[in-house]
């Protein structure tokens, strides 16, 4: 009975490796919600969620939430921060013009619709900026058109991660009567829950582009599984973004599809 115990409880066992899972979600939702409370810093909260996820899934070794949290918090913030920025101003600018053009009525109310579109394509843009730019060292301008990349490749995930990630907020903002417990779910693993699925649906698209790592996520492996060099995710002396940015291989395979 010990033995049987020990076999379900232990780190190797499909239990242990939940449960680790698990503790992974919900100590990078707390962590997020700490670090999203200056609003200013959500984009950096929302990459650094992407990337403990993304190497949660990348590897089954022991992975501290917390310490890989404040790394890619760290490493992402200033260009997470600066779409962030970007976005938030870009939506109050929507949010006023299509108030004043719903009010005007006529033919200018129905300008309010190529708005509607255009918030559309940049919400998917910016539901795919936050992972890759976890996942990937660029530029800017290179990380959006990765993103856009990455969106048009299978369009079908881009649907289902925007159901994920909208409609459990519609439904947390629309049913006030449950809210106590949606805010619960929120606080301690809503949020992990959900880039947890994005990452999963992700990661079979970015694998192709990242450099092998071992089941640790601590040293690179060629092509024959050899360690070859550490992961610089793994120095926490360096500010070097981690394993496999390799934005060429993308832009290539963009160039074969005619982007």
């Amino acid at each position: 009975m010990q033995e049987l115990l020990s076999g379900i409880l232990s780190n190797d066992s499909s239990f242990g490796r939940l449960m680790t899972r698990i503790g992974v979600i919900v100590g990078a939702n707390l962590m997020f919600v700490l670090f999203s409370f200056p609003i200013v810093t959500t984009g950096a909260s929302i990459a650094a969620l992407y990337y403990v996820m993304l190497k949660a899934l990348r590897g089954d070794g022991e992975l501290n939430p917390f310490r890989e949290f404040w790394r890619g918090f760290r490493t992402n913030f200033r260009q997470a921060t600066i779409v962030w920025v970007a976005a938030m101003v870009f939506a109050a600018l929507a949010y006023f013009d299509v108030r004043i053009t719903a009010s005007s009525g006529g033919v200018l109310g129905w300008f309010r619709y190529p708005v509607y579109a255009i918030c559309g394509v940049l919400t998917v843009l910016l539901l795919y900026f936050f992972p890759v730019v976890a996942a990937f060292e660029a530029s800017i301008p290179a990380l959006l058109r990765n993103s856009f990349f990455f969106v048009m490749k299978k369009p079908w995930k881009a649907i289902v991660i925007l159901f994920f990630d909208i409609f459990p907020l519609y439904l947390t903002y629309t049913d006030p009567q449950m809210m106590p417990l949606y805010a619960f779910i929120w606080f301690f693993f809503g949020f992990g829950a959900v880039s947890m699925i994005g990452a999963a649906l992700l990661l079979p698209e970015f694998v192709p582009y990242l450099d092998a790592v071992d089941a640790y996520g601590c040293f690179i492996l060629d092509e024959n599984g050899n360690r070859t060099k550490r992961n610089p995710n793994e120095s926490s002396e360096s500010e070097e973004k981690g394993p496999g940015r390799a934005p060429g291989k993308i832009l290539k395979e963009m160039k074969k599809l005619g982007m």
